[in-house]
């Protein structure tokens, strides 16, 4: 496993300078969205740091296979994701005047110059997880009287009335309006 800690090259405090860093990130599972996606495998990300000018500039991808359970059947669903890694953290001694909206916006490099990757890397892998993963567009779910999975089974239940909820407002398709004409 690679570190997730970059210790800045002192190369890279002069302006339009690059390097790139690439490596594993051993993650097993992360929540979002009530949900668990498991990792089994490490994630592989490659970034490239960038001087903007008074700034650093992160970005590259990270990407690896998750697993997490149906929203709707409760199988083990797989997705490949790929994030993009974005990051952009200010030199506190590079001179420049730092405004107020750049203060809360950006991270300010540590004097230690040290960027960890951890919190990009997992901000984003969220932005690709979906909010209600399914195992496929057409899963049928469980049903919801003995539990059957419907993609696998039939069952004999008797389906629901169905259920309307209540319109405060369908009172209104009882009211007669007379015609003006």
């Amino acid at each position: 496993m690679g570190s997730l800690c970059i210790t800045v090259p002192d190369e890279l405090f002069a302006v339009a300078e690059s390097s790139s860093f690439a490596g594993t990130y051993d993650l097993a599972s992360l929540e979002y969205s009530s949900n668990e996606f498991r990792f089994e495998e490490p994630l592989t990300y490659s970034v490239q740091i960038s001087n903007t000018g008074g700034a650093l500039y992160v970005g590259g991808t990270v990407e690896g296979d998750a697993a997490v359970d149906c929203v709707r059947c409760l199988e083990e669903a797989r997705y490949h994701l790929c994030g993009e890694v974005e990051g952009y953290f200010l030199i506190s001694d590079s001179g420049k005047e730092l405004t107020e909206e750049e203060e809360d916006e950006y991270e300010v490099l540590p004097e230690d110059h040290i960027i960890d990757l951890e919190p990009l890397l997992r901000a984003a892998l969220v932005l690709e997880m979906p909010l209600g993963p399914l195992c496929d567009d057409d899963c049928k779910g469980l049903c919801p009287q003995c539990g059957a999975n419907l993609n696998k089974e039939s069952c004999s239940c008797e389906p629901e009335e169905s259920f309307e909820p209540k319109n405060p407002f369908s009172v209104l398709k009882t009211i007669r309006f007379l015609s003006l004409i």
